[in-house]
């Protein structure tokens, strides 16, 4: 007899989930955040070329041109339409997609919590973060490094400056060959030793913050006004595992036409899907998107750490083998 109508985390998991969901929207209650709503369904998919979108088909009532709609990696375009028509500080929990992950950290439908706070930027951000996770996981130690700085003091190299020959010389023993290290990009190698040499050797004991990415590696973000190398984008680890990423939030809409347009050439020449720009955003950044700094928060993560669960398919009922 077939048990796979069973759920993957045990019951306790899923009253500690609702309880996690229910102490998140008591920490924006007090602050005077607004939760909001949008739609997992939209014309236009992501442009990041590390993320691809699933698509469905549509040919209903009021159908997009070529009948496809595209299940949102993030609610990101559509929280900026809502920043722009005045909405103020808002947040949102809802389900995301991303089509080709799956493992331990990975599902290809996940749960985000994404909120925006006008007027702020990533420093500031970074605290209220801090100040949400250790409600969740408890006090612990908090520690902020730029991405320059981690790659110091991790691997004694200057990820801005090095020469490729030395940062490829930081991937050996990963098990790649020199044919295939070669085949990566700049960024692509520095996401690799980030994920494999950096990150392994945060201590578990504190939150850590790295901020200031490369400015090729945060096309939502706005650039450094004291070095135009790096953008205001900042990433949140925990024991190993990133939990949030989060950015000063550019506001040009031309310079982020001019972004969207680099990167769907990129996916272009990689053989990638190719959904439309989204005008919409566009728009509405033309429009006026006041100033303000945003983050994601991978909640079955945050469970995961939470919980010390060790899979994801611990915290979330049904992945996908068995939806």
């Amino acid at each position: 007899m077939r048990d796979d109508w069973r759920p993957t985390a045990c019951l306790d998991a899923l009253r500690e989930r609702a309880s996690t969901l229910a102490a998140i929207r008591g920490f924006f209650a007090e602050r005077g955040v607004l939760e909001v709503d949008t739609p997992s369904l939209a014309a236009a998919g992501a442009m990041d070329p590390n993320l691809q979108s699933l698509a469905v088909d549509y040919d209903g009532p009021g159908a997009p041109p070529g009948g496809r709609l595209w299940l949102q990696s993030s609610p990101e375009h559509a929280m900026k339409r809502l920043l722009a028509a005045g909405a103020g500080s808002i947040y949102q929990i809802t389900h995301a997609f991303r089509a080709g992950e799956r493992g331990r950290l990975h599902n290809p439908e996940f749960t985000l919590l994404e909120w925006y706070r006008l007027g702020w930027d990533h420093h500031a951000l970074m605290s209220e973060v801090a100040d949400l996770v250790r409600c969740l996981l408890g006090k612990c130690a908090v520690e902020r490094l730029s991405y320059s700085q981690a790659f110091r003091i991790h691997l004694g190299v200057d990820p801005l400056e090095a020469p490729r020959r030395t940062l490829e010389a930081c991937a050996g023993g990963l098990g790649m060959g020199r044919s295939a290290l070669a085949g990566l990009s700049r960024d692509a190698l520095l996401d690799l030793l980030l994920s494999e040499r950096v990150v392994p050797a945060l201590r578990d004991d504190r939150l850590t913050f790295i901020y200031d990415f490369p400015a090729s590696q945060a096309a939502l973000a706005r650039l450094c006004p004291d070095d135009s190398r790096v953008a205001e984008r900042f990433e949140l680890f925990s024991a190993g595992i990133e939990l949030a990423n989060g950015y000063h939030e550019l506001t040009d809409a031309g310079e982020q036409r001019v972004r969207f347009d680099r990167e769907r050439a990129l996916r272009a020449r990689l053989g990638l899907a190719l959904p439309d720009i989204d005008e919409r955003l566009l728009a509405a950044m033309d429009a006026g998107l006041p100033a303000c700094a945003g983050v994601a928060v991978g909640l079955d993560r945050l469970l995961m750490r939470r919980l010390g669960a060790g899979h994801i398919d611990d915290v979330i009922a049904f992945p996908i083998e068995r939806a």
